[in-house]
């Protein structure tokens, strides 16, 4: 579901993090709008109102665990661990992470790839949310899903900043809620 269909209709924050995001035709290659977060990142206000809405969401939720998909769901997932005082667990690309790991593949438009976490990392019946920059399929996010309910935990929500609108009206991924901030900033918000 999208915040503004879930209490924060015509909250400027929503209008400031959209137009915070900027646009990059044809990255990384012809015909895709690339949604780039680095210019939120950029914005100390729509950064902060950001991670902000996330922890009004999940401070009273009895979340211990947020697992930040890699590379963007690093970027928010840290501080929202931080502010509602969970534990934050990077699900990583193959090879990057030290110690004994647990995986999932997922299907891809033009392959496969896979997520890692730390065996160990998330206990039996923690409470858990999920964090990444963007959904457009949910390939990734089922694939973050299934990782962490291998270990046992209760996945409570998957949370992103952009939702394109092939998600719009699907309030769930693999039967778990999904809150999204925003839909994709259009081409006039290019810069």
């Amino acid at each position: 579901m999208f915040a503004a269909e879930n209490g924060l209709k015509g909250d400027p924050r929503l209008q400031a993090i959209s137009q915070a995001i900027r646009v990059v035709p044809h990255f990384p290659k012809p015909g895709i709008m690339f949604q780039d977060i680095t210019t939120l990142l950029l914005d100390h206000k729509a950064f902060k109102d950001t991670v902000d809405i996330f922890v009004d969401r999940y401070r009273d939720m009895d979340i211990s665990v947020v697992a930040g998909v890699e590379a963007r769901g690093f970027m928010f997932g840290p501080s929202i661990a931080l502010a509602i005082g969970a534990k934050f667990v990077p699900l990583r690309k193959p090879k990057k992470l030290p110690g004994e790991v647990i995986s999932e593949a997922y299907v891809l438009e033009y392959g496969t790839d896979c997520l890692e976490m730390h065996v160990g990392a998330v206990q039996p019946g923690e409470r858990a949310i999920i964090i990444d920059d963007l959904v457009a399929t949910g390939g990734t996010l089922s694939a973050a899903v299934r990782l962490l309910e291998r270990m046992e935990a209760q996945v409570v929500e998957c949370a992103c900043v952009i939702g394109l609108p092939e998600v719009k009206g699907q309030c769930r991924l693999d039967g778990k809620p999904l809150y999204i901030l925003v839909e994709p900033s259009q081409l006039d918000n290019y810069r």
